[in-house]
């Protein structure tokens, strides 16, 4: 799997996820449940993995939406 996104914005992870959805792009949330360790105060990011095959379809979805500023480099 590839990292795409690492962020605290929820907002963010939300629209993200939506559209990795509807294009039926394998993906997976890690360290969501991290903040019930931190003690929910949001200071450690969530980061976006995408299926290795789909990583450039996801990163070139996600940068046609508008994303482009808190992708990582698909390098």
């Amino acid at each position: 799997m590839r990292e795409l996104l690492r962020t605290n914005d929820l907002v963010l992870l939300g629209a993200v996820t939506t559209l990795l959805d509807a294009a039926g792009i394998g993906h997976l949330v890690a360290d969501a449940h991290i903040s019930a360790l931190e003690g929910s105060i949001g200071i450690l990011p969530r980061r976006l993995l995408v299926v290795d095959d789909e990583a450039p379809r996801a990163w070139r979805l996600l940068a046609e939406a508008g994303f482009s500023d808190a992708l990582h480099d698909p390098a």
